[in-house]
């Protein structure tokens, strides 16, 4: 037995693979297996993930299942008591695993501790922003209208947390064991995390420390609003099933807040009429974004029209002293926090 699982699903990734790989094995905890799960990879990802020697790695190969699926594999292979998921494009600081494993012996309740991340390119430079959720007190109607966790490669999930939302379903000719749902193949985290909120009892809490360094890829997954928008509402749909209730009073606010970030995603990608578009969906699905979370929500307003209506080269100007201003007071916020 190992007290940790890493779960790396692999597929066309070949550039990054090995720098993923190099992290983990650089982690100061040293007690973990390593799954790569290959996810029938088209390119030369494998044969990289071939060239390590150290006995934790495992790797498992299956046909295409996408992200979820791959997951799913990883974990029914996986013999730690804690999993911690690592999408193959994305770095964890070394210390990562450590910090985790100790915030989880700590706190018996918690099921899911992730921490902060910090953005990097597709060089691994340093975008010197960071995602800043809330810590603590995360409850089923925030993971509605927010993601704290941010991203696949932030969270390491109690064991058990996983097995109370187990289900079985016979999708590839067997019936197997799932934790997410494999018919997802974007919003899959998302839609894990509000079924641990709402069949458990686990609570689901943040560290400071941003131990992820998240790759802002145009090419992956989270890239594409359009899709992304659509996984979303059935990630709505399939709740409405189970706690109706819940989406009744929270779903006009839940999509407020996921147009506002999509419209935020859409300035990333310098689409100024698109951000326009999505932020207008904002304020119509529910205006009370403004009075939850006034600054952040100005602030797309603000950047989404000023894309729209200002030329490129000035634009992009501001945006890079505001970047600067908001990585500056996020540094802050962060060196504060680890007091």
């Amino acid at each position: 037995m190992v007290k940790a699982s890493v779960i790396v699903p692999v597929y066309n990734v070949e550039r990054f693979i090995k720098e993923t790989i190099a992290s983990v094995l650089a982690q100061t905890f040293r007690d973990f297996e390593l799954i790569i799960v290959d996810d029938q990879s088209p390119d030369g990802s494998i044969a990289i993930c071939e060239q390590f020697a150290d006995p934790r790695i495992q790797i498992v190969h299956q046909k295409n299942r996408g992200l979820a699926g791959a997951r799913n594999t990883g974990i029914r292979h996986a013999k730690g008591e804690y999993i911690a998921l690592l999408d193959s494009d994305d770095l964890w600081l070394p210390e990562k695993l450590a910090k985790h494993v100790q915030h989880l012996e700590s706190n018996p309740k918690v099921g899911i501790s992730f921490s902060r991340s910090a953005f990097i390119d597709e060089n691994s430079k340093s975008l010197g922003t960071y995602q800043m959720p809330k810590l603590t007190g995360i409850d089923a109607p925030h993971l509605l209208c927010r993601n704290p966790i941010g991203n696949g490669s932030a969270p390491v999930i109690r064991r058990d947390a996983l097995e109370g939302i187990k289900f079985q379903d016979n999708l590839y000719g067997e019936i197997e064991d799932f934790y997410f749902d494999d018919q997802f193949r974007q919003s899959e985290d998302i839609e894990c995390w509000i079924r641990i909120a709402i069949q458990t009892n686990w609570q689901i809490e943040g560290i400071p420390e941003p131990l992820t360094l998240y790759r802002v890829n145009p090419d992956s997954l989270s890239a594409n609003m359009t899709k992304q928008l659509d996984s979303w509402e059935k990630v709505m749909a399939k709740t409405r099933t189970y706690a109706p209730d819940l989406l009744a009073k929270w779903e006009s606010l839940a999509r407020a807040y996921q147009f506002r970030y999509l419209s935020r995603r859409a300035i990333r990608n310098k689409d100024g009429k698109a951000a326009v578009n999505l932020v207008n969906r904002a304020l119509a699905s529910n205006w009370k974004i403004l009075i939850y979370e006034p600054m952040r929500s100005l602030l797309t307003i603000f950047a989404a029209y000023l894309m729209w209506m200002l030329p490129r080269g000035l634009y992009n100007g501001i945006e890079n002293l505001a970047l600067k201003f908001t990585g500056d007071s996020q540094r802050k916020a962060i060196a504060k926090s680890k007091k």
